[in-house]
Formats: C-alpha cells, sequence, structure tokens
C-alpha cells in the first residue's frame, strides 16, 4: 500500500473560513482535500492528513504557541508514519502573517529547509511541493495578515523554482482553488472537493 503524507497547515486540517476570530470550525470527514484525494486515489493508497492549524515552515509563533514550528515537530512526525512513499508538502501561508515580516523569496527557501531536513530523515521516497493558495487581507483575519498581498508577490515562482532545484514535483494550489473571502485565508467545502481531485490527479500522474 502506498503510503502518502500530507504536512500542512489549517488547509490541510480542513478549517473552515473563520467568522469570528478563535471561533475554529473544522470541514467534516469527506469534506477535507486530503479525505476527497484519499477516496479518489482508491484502495492501494493511505493517505495520512497531518495539517495543524497556524502551522509555519521553520518560525516559533510566540503569540499562538503550541509547536507551530514545521521545522521542529518534522523528524518526529516522519518517523511515526515510515516509511512514506510520498509526502505533499504545503505550507508558507502562516508565513506571510504580519508578526514573522518574510519576503517570498525567504518562504520558498524555508520550505527547500524542509525538503532537505526530510531527506535527512531517509524516511520518504518522493515529495511533492505545493505553493499554497494566495491569500487575501479581508475579515477577521485582516490585521493578522496586513501586508501580505504584498509579501506573497512571486511565491509561487519562487516556490516552483526550488522544487527544481530540489528535484522534486510541483503544484501551483493557486490555479487550483481559491481562498474564501470571508476570512481571506480558509477554503470553503467546495474548494476542498476541487483540490482533492487534482491532487488525486496530479499525484496519479506522477
Amino acid at each position: 500500500m502506498a503510503v502518502i503524507l500530507c504536512y500542512g497547515d489549517s488547509n490541510t486540517h480542513g478549517t473552515k473560513p473563520l467568522e469570528k476570530l478563535g471561533a475554529f470550525a473544522r470541514h467534516a470527514a469527506g469534506d477535507r482535500w486530503p479525505d476527497v484525494m484519499a477516496e479518489a486515489l482508491g484502495a492501494g493508497h493511505q493517505v495520512i492528513s497531518e495539517g495543524l492549524p497556524g502551522r509555519t515552515t521553520v518560525h516559533d509563533d510566540m503569540v499562538e504557541g503550541g509547536m507551530r514550528n514545521g521545522l521542529t515537530v518534522l523528524p518526529a512526525i516522519l518517523q511515526s508514519h515510515a516509511p512514506i512513499d510520498l509526502m505533499v508538502l504545503m505550507l508558507g501561508t502562516n508565513d506571510l502573517k504580519n508578526r514573522f515580516s518574510v519576503t517570498a523569496f525567504e518562504i520558498s527557501r524555508s520550505l527547500e529547509r524542509l525538503i532537505l531536513a526530510t531527506r535527512a530523515e531517509a524516511v520518504v521516497t518522493d515529495i511533492l511541493l505545493v505553493s499554497p493558495v494566495p491569500v487575501k487581507e479581508a475579515g477577521v483575519l485582516r490585521d493578522v495578515f496586513a501586508g501580505a498581498e504584498a509579501r506573497q508577490r512571486g511565491l509561487s515562482a519562487f516556490i516552483a523554482a526550488a522544487a527544481e532545484r530540489q528535484g522534486v514535483g510541483f503544484l501551483d494550489a493557486g490555479s487550483v482553488v481559491s481562498v474564501s473571502p470571508v476570512d481571506g485565508v480558509h477554503w470553503d467545502a467546495a474548494s476542498h472537493h476541487t483540490m482533492g481531485a487534482a491532487m488525486a490527479q496530479a499525484i496519479m500522474a506522477r
């Protein structure tokens, strides 16, 4: 059975668009893109959803806390699910928060750091790097992501270049779905279904 690990943040977790700050809710099982992808791939595939709301690439979050640094916890997660045939890596959205003040290029370099850390554990056969969906400064998360629309310019191209340098697969999620206008970050259920179908197609084409 092929083991696929989806390593991401709230959009891998299936967090619904926020209408009130701190009022988190989750799409139902089956409506989250890893679940949709698993259903499309069918028997012979084990899809593990490892999405943590607020997870960054390599940054500690002193505001939200809770081990949000994706690099810190990565080795333990990889070893917990080893051996892994494919890791789908989709992070970078939370790096766009105003508190981190990083550029699109730095986010792409941080993703390369995660790829190198993954290879160091020697339990993952293949990696698919996914550029996150562009955010909008809207709703209750407008102030959290203040300036993000400017900082994210060129992000997909930088991540595509990083994928090429590292010899891994690449998919631009922003070419598939868009964020909800409710909070400018998360996806509605229909977008999760669209993304899951697109991810399954990309994996079957590898």
